[in-house]
Formats: C-alpha cells, sequence, structure tokens
C-alpha cells in the first residue's frame, strides 16, 4: 500500500466516524425520494475524490461551470480501497465488476454549500464481482463538491471541487 493509500484510508476512517455521527434521526431524514424501492443492503463505503467541473459558453456565449464527471475513491470502514468513481456514473471494482448508473431522484445536502444527495439506479453491469448485482447506489451525507467559486474564463478550462460523501450500495 502506497504512502498516499494509507494516509487516504486513515482519512477515511476519520470521515467514517465523522459522517455516523453527523446522521440525523429518522424524523428528519431525507424522504423517501432517495429511498431504492424494494432493496436490500449491500455494502457502506466512504468516497473522497474531486467533483470535476468544464467550462462551457452558454447560449449567450458567456463562460459557465458545468459539470463534468467525479473522480473518488471509496472505502470501507476499515480505510481498504474497495472501488473507484468516475464518469457515467460509473464505479469500478477491483475484482473487474462494475456498473453504470443514472439518477433517478435526489435531495439536498445536510451540509450547507454542498452537492445533493442522490438515489442512482443501475442500467448496465460488467464483469462478476461485488458490483454484479448492485441495484441502486445512493450518495448521502455529502460534503463539498460545489462548482469552483471563481468564474471560468474560457471554454474547456477545468475546474474541481473535492468532496466527502458515503455511498450505499443495494441489491
Amino acid at each position: 500500500m502506497s504512502r498516499n493509500s494509507l494516509i487516504s484510508g486513515v482519512s477515511i476512517i476519520a470521515l467514517a466516524s465523522a459522517l455516523s455521527a453527523c446522521a440525523i434521526s429518522p424524523a428528519v431524514a431525507p424522504s423517501s425520494a432517495i429511498d431504492p424501492p424494494g432493496a436490500v443492503r449491500a455494502m457502506t463505503l466512504f468516497a473522497s475524490g474531486v467533483q470535476t467541473y468544464e467550462c462551457k459558453l452558454d447560449a449567450q456565449q458567456h463562460p459557465q461551470w458545468v459539470f463534468r464527471s467525479p473522480q473518488a475513491t471509496l472505502f470501507d470502514a476499515s480505510g481498504r480501497a474497495v472501488l473507484t468513481h468516475s464518469a457515467g456514473p460509473s464505479w469500478k471494482a477491483e475484482d473487474g465488476s462494475r456498473i453504470v448508473g443514472h439518477a433517478i431522484a435526489q435531495w439536498p445536502s445536510k451540509t450547507r454549500a454542498s452537492v445533493p444527495q442522490l438515489l442512482l439506479e443501475t442500467h448496465s453491469t460488467g464483469g462478476n464481482g461485488i458490483l454484479s448485482s448492485v441495484r441502486y447506489v445512493q450518495r448521502v451525507n455529502t460534503v463539498g463538491g460545489l462548482m469552483p467559486p471563481q468564474p471560468c474564463a474560457t471554454a474547456d478550462e477545468l475546474g474541481s471541487s473535492p468532496y466527502l460523501a458515503e455511498y450505499v450500495f443495494y441489491k
């Protein structure tokens, strides 16, 4: 394990503890809008990464940030890297299994100035392994990830914003 992976793993253990401590009571939990229908929890992982944005010209030819893709590593509670998360949105495991999903619902983050919580449904899978039977993915307890605060200046310029989140995978 590289030094950076070890540091990230230790940071993820702290993140897992912090996210657990911030959990809200069921009385004020997000609506069922992001609860997967008829699904069984398979695993919960903790993400550390960035949300990447690209500068595009709007209809009036003004530059503006547009979401491009996530790039994150997902860790288990012991700090072991389990999955990578990237454009699609997609998730890939070391065992070769992978899924691609699409967002079907969202709910505001509990943390100000953070990307929303999401429910995503799997629309394609590949390989056999831990992701083979995943039907839904929830992104909850998000922290950060909004578009860069500084305006973009030129088309195709890239910007990124760090984010943390908890991902819950359902069968």
